[in-house]
């Protein structure tokens, strides 16, 4: 094997991530987070344009009080006693609007070709999955999450030992 061969963001990426589009409710982007215990996903238009991510972190801004996040908001919520049952009334408030209304624009994509450290300094900074977008495009073309990394340097370690 040859360590010396430079990898970059498009070959450490899943191609085929599962998606949202800004349209899906809320109640569905939960459904897909809960069932394959996501922390965040892609969204994508019509095109296949990357426009966000949905994560756990939107999920839990829409269930906590929302005195919690106004501009001049409480510092100290040790003194709210809430039940699972609060929680849910939130979330059956909420749960048929769009995504959009609260989807991420704070994860920069890399491009296919950034170099694999650059994309790992990313990864470790975000603490998030990265999209792969098409240069010179929105195109989502994958995702890179931790276990993807994880599995490509394991499996390196394995083809030595084969």
């Amino acid at each position: 094997m040859n360590y010396t061969d430079a990898s970059n963001a498009s070959q450490a990426m899943d191609p085929n991530p599962t998606t949202l589009n800004p349209t899906d409710t809320i109640e569905c982007a939960a459904n897909y987070v809960m069932q394959h215990r996501y922390r965040n996903l892609p969204v994508v238009d019509e095109n296949f344009c990357y426009v966000g991510m949905f994560g756990v972190n939107c999920l839990l801004k829409q269930v906590i009080p929302k005195a919690v996040f106004l501009p001049q908001g409480l510092e100290n919520v040790s003194f709210i006693h809430e039940s699972f049952g609060d929680l849910f009334h939130r979330f059956e408030e909420v749960k048929d609007q769009p995504i959009s209304i609260c989807m991420s624009h704070e994860i920069n994509p890399v491009a296919p070709e950034t170099p694999l450290t650059e994309t790992m300094m990313q990864l470790y900074t975000t603490r998030a999955s990265i999209p792969v977008v098409e240069a010179g495009t929105c195109k989502l073309l994958g995702m890179i999450s931790y276990w993807d990394i994880g599995e490509k340097i394991l499996a390196v370690g394995g083809s030595d030992n084969a």
